[in-house]
C-alpha cells in the first residue's frame, strides 16, 4: 500500500492524535483501490473508534456501496452494541438508495438512536423498490413480530411498519 495512504491510517487509528477526523477525511479523499480493502478491514476491527473512522473515510471515497455492507455488519455486530447510533449516523454520508432493507432491519432491532436515525433515514430516502425488496422486509418484519422486545413496543412497532409496508405493495402494484 502507499506510503502516504498507510500515514493516513497511522495517524487516523492513532488514540493520542487530536486531529483524527481531518486524517480519516484526508484518507477518504486518497483512498484507492488498493487502499481500500485496508480501510474496510478497519470497519470490521475491534476498535470501534478506529472503526467510525474508517466509516467516515469511506464515506469520502468513491467506494460508496462496497463500503456499506462492512458498515451494516458493524452496525449489526453485537459488540458495537454501545456505539451503534455513532456508525447509523454516519450512513447520512452514504447513498442508501439500495439499502431499504438494510435501514429497516436497524429500525427494528437496533438500539434507541440507531432507531431513531433509521426511521429518519426511511421517512427521507429515496428507495429502490422491488417485489424482492418487499419480501425481504416482510421476512424481518416477520422475524420481529415473533421475537418483539416488549408487547408495548410491538404495538408501537406496528403502527410505524404497517403503513410503510402497505405504501411499498401499493407502490409496487402500480408498476
Amino acid at each position: 500500500m502507499e506510503e502516504e495512504i498507510q500515514g493516513l491510517i497511522n495517524r487516523m487509528s492513532d488514540p493520542n492524535e487530536k486531529e483524527a477526523f481531518y486524517f480519516a477525511e484526508k484518507l477518504g479523499k486518497k483512498i484507492d483501490e488498493n487502499a481500500k480493502d485496508a480501510v474496510i478491514e478497519l470497519v470490521k476491527g475491534d476498535n470501534w473508534e478506529v472503526a467510525y473512522l474508517a466509516c467516515r473515510a469511506l464515506s469520502q471515497s468513491s467506494f460508496n456501496e462496497e463500503s456499506l455492507d462492512a458498515i451494516f455488519e458493524a452496525i449489526n455486530d453485537k459488540k458495537n452494541r454501545a456505539h451503534q447510533g455513532a456508525f447509523v449516523q454516519i450512513l447520512e454520508e452514504f447513498d442508501l438508495s439500495l439499502r431499504f432493507v438494510d435501514i429497516f432491519r436497524v429500525f427494528l432491532f437496533g438500539n434507541f438512536k440507531s432507531q431513531t436515525l433509521a426511521k429518519m433515514y426511511l421517512d427521507e430516502v429515496e428507495f429502490d423498490m422491488t417485489p424482492r425488496t418487499l419480501r425481504k422486509a416482510e421476512k424481518h418484519w416477520n422475524h420481529y413480530l415473533h421475537n418483539p422486545e416488549d408487547a408495548g413496543s410491538l404495538e408501537l412497532k406496528k403502527l410505524e411498519v404497517e403503513p410503510i409496508l402497505e405504501e411499498i405493495r401499493l407502490l409496487l402494484s402500480e408498476d
